[in-house]
Formats: structure tokens, sequence, C-alpha cells
């Protein structure tokens, strides 16, 4: 299916697993045990799902997962590896869909048409994407857009259309939970105090992403200079430098992961001499760079 043809907000739909999904899962730094909370939650959805939907609704698994925290802190990256990680889990039982939805797509001047919007593409489109495959994983970034906190609306928007957009939401939620049992919902946001506390309270798990203490900074920079290092392998001392690693993340508390992982190409972008030849990159130039704010 070609991007024409997709339904209107989705961004791409995918067939997993998928060797160019690799990669992401692995290599993104995130506390001790972030990646098994994840996988274990998709994976009680996805495996268990149509069973455990016998259970009452509060004690039944939602599939709904949300990832907060402040932006370039791998929310996005580590939603995608998730679905990959899970795909590969499930594999033997078949395919996994995985559907991208972007709140972008939906621009519209009425209050809560693009809510709206995304309702019909849970309820509707969704489940004819996943098609005969037995699994299928959501990702839906910026849910804030969909999910407003209602005790937040303010006398310039209608408290009225903002509770029933969210109610909305949540009614597109439980439909898809019918009629694909077992369906996984990713969702982001860089504001999680700005949405709804129904929703939050859906999910099976709410998880935020911090930024990087001192020794994720020094892995994040070492793993940038390692892949500097595989085009231009005089690099790979750099690569090597634990104390160099160390010394610029204790320059740049505060900076986020994505930052961070610029930081060296920032530093050949700085100079057009570095800029021809990479392979002069100094363990000095990175530090004047860190200490200067990047």
């Amino acid at each position: 299916m070609s991007a024409d043809d997709l339904p209107r907000g989705v961004a791409g739909v995918h067939v997993l697993p998928a060797d160019h999904h690799e990669g992401p899962w692995s290599s993104i730094v995130v506390p001790a045990g972030t990646r098994e909370r994840l996988l274990g939650t998709a994976l009680m959805a996805m495996l268990h799902g149509r069973r455990l939907s016998a259970l009452p609704a509060a004690a039944s698994p939602s599939g709904l997962i949300v990832l907060a925290g402040p932006p370039g802190t791998g929310k996005t990256t580590l939603a995608q590896g998730l679905a990959q990680a899970a795909a590969l889990a499930v594999a033997s039982r078949g395919a996994t869909t995985l559907i991208e939805i972007d709140p972008h797509a939906m621009p519209s001047e009425m209050l809560g048409e693009s809510q709206r919007n995304v309702v019909k593409l849970l309820r509707d489109a969704v489940p004819a994407l996943a098609g005969p495959r037995p699994h299928v994983i959501v990702l839906i970034d910026e849910v804030e857009s969909f999910a407003m906190r209602r005790s937040l609306a303010s006398f310039e928007t209608n408290p009225v259309d903002v509770q029933r957009a969210t109610d909305a939401v949540l009614a597109g939620l439980d439909h898809l939970a019918v009629a694909v049992p077992g369906a996984v919902v990713v969702t982001t946001t860089n504001f999680v105090s700005a949405v709804d506390e129904a929703f939050l309270s859906r999910a099976d798990l709410v998880l935020e992403l911090g930024l990087p203490d001192a020794e994720a900074r020094a892995q994040i920079i070492a793993a940038a200079l390692a892949d500097l290092a595989v085009a231009w392998p005089s690099l790979s001392a750099l690569a090597k430098d634990e104390a160099l690693h160390e010394s610029v993340a204790g320059l740049t508390a505060g900076w986020d992961g994505r930052r961070l992982r610029k930081l060296p190409l920032a530093v050949l972008g700085s100079d057009p001499a570095l800029a021809r030849d990479p392979s002069a990159l100094t363990a000095q130039r990175l530090l004047a760079a860190s200490g200067a704010g990047g």
C-alpha cells in the first residue's frame, strides 16, 4: 500500500519483524529494566489479551502503553524498537502489523475534529489495516493532542467539547480492544501532565523517561563515537577512551540523549577542516564543545 492509499492520519504501515527495524531496541541507552518492563507489558496483551478479556475491565490488560518524558529522551525510538522486539517474540504465531499515526496529518480548525479522526482510525482503519495478521501495534506520538487533560481546559476552549473529545478517544480504544483482541497501542508525550487522567488510568504501563544521568551520558557519547569509528577507524581510540567519555558526561549535565548523540557531528560541522577530514577529531575539541554548550 502506497502512502497515497493510506487513511488520513496514518503515517506508515509495516509488517514486522523486518530487518530494517533492527537496531534501536538494543542500542538506545535506557535505565536498567526499562526494556524488560516494556516488552513484558506488550507481550501480556499480545499473547493473552483474548483470554484475559473475560476478566473485569479493571483487571484485564488494555494494551495501552504511555511513554512520557522531555524531547530527545528516545521515546519514539524506543516505541519503534519495542514493536520490532515484540514482533520477534511472537513471530512463531504470525506477523505483526505496525501502524504509525501522525497527529499532525489531521489538522482541523474545529475543536475536537482531530480527536474524532483518531477515533475513526482506531474503530475502522486500524482493524482493516491489521488484516489477517494475528498481532497489531499502533504507535501514536504526542498523544496529548487527542486526550487533553480536561481540568486544563481554559476559557478559550469549550470544556464540554474537550470532555466529549477525550471520551471519544477512550471509546475508540475500547472498540479497538474488542475488534482486535491483544492489540497494543504505544503512545508518547512530552507533557504527561497535559494527558487526561482517565486516559492514563487505562494504561497498562506509564513509563516516564528522564534526562540521562552521568553514566548514561558517558555511554551515549561512547556509542556516538563508535558509530563514527566505523567510517573513520582512526577514531576508534576516542571511542574506547572511557576517561574522555566521563569527562564529557561531567560537562553535559541536563543534555538530552539526542543532543549528546549529535555532539561529535556538531564538532565536525563547526570547522570546515574537520568536515573535510573527520579523522582529525580530537578529545580536546569534544571537551571544548561540551563545556561551551555544544
